[in-house]
């Protein structure tokens, strides 16, 4: 395989339904294990769990904004958009909650909420209590899988999403300068 035929490919991926719907069943699968881990491990979720389960839900969104018509440049732009939104904030509370979890129970530096901060007008944890209430503490680090806790997996995970779409967006601009 060349480099060219490489990037061609990977720059043609944004353009297929099959990638975009990809996207929105890592998403949702990712999903799909907090329900597990809340639901068959009982292990509680915290408030920052929850506002990663709402990441991943985003990228769920960009893949299907994406395989509504991917050859669309406008639409793909918006899937790329929310797709990197999605992982970037994603990474970034994982990020949180790992501090959270170094810092302990007793740490006045660091801490989170027990309670979501959702606007008044859409108090979705209230709406889907079964889904988006936090019945856990920030810093109970109940869970690891080769040395790493669930917090250190899900940054591995937003970080692996925003290297995709990093190397989904520069094959892109690769394949079309060397098309010009």
């Amino acid at each position: 395989m060349t480099f060219k035929y490489a990037i061609d490919w990977l720059a043609s991926l944004s353009s297929r339904r099959a990638a975009w719907l990809a996207l929105a069943a890592t998403g949702l699968m990712l999903e799909g294990c907090a329900l597990y881990f809340q639901y068959v491990l009982h292990l509680n979720p915290c408030v920052l769990c929850i506002y990663i389960r709402l990441a991943s839900l985003g990228l769920v969104a960009a893949g299907l904004i994406g395989a509504i018509a991917p050859a669309r440049p406008a639409l793909q732009f918006l899937a790329f958009a929310v797709w990197g939104v999605a992982a970037a904030q994603g990474l970034s509370l994982s990020r949180e909650l790992i501090a959270v979890q170094e810092a302990g129970p007793y740490s006045l530096e660091v801490s989170c909420s027990f309670m979501p901060k959702f606007p008044a007008w859409m108090p979705l944890h209230e709406w889907f209590p079964a889904f988006l209430m936090p019945t856990g503490n920030c810093t109970d680090d109940v869970w690891s899988w080769l040395g790493l806790s669930m917090a250190q997996w899900t940054q591995l995970i937003f970080v692996s999403y925003l290297l995709a779409l990093a190397v989904i967006v520069a094959s892109r601009l690769v394949a079309r300068r060397a098309s010009a």
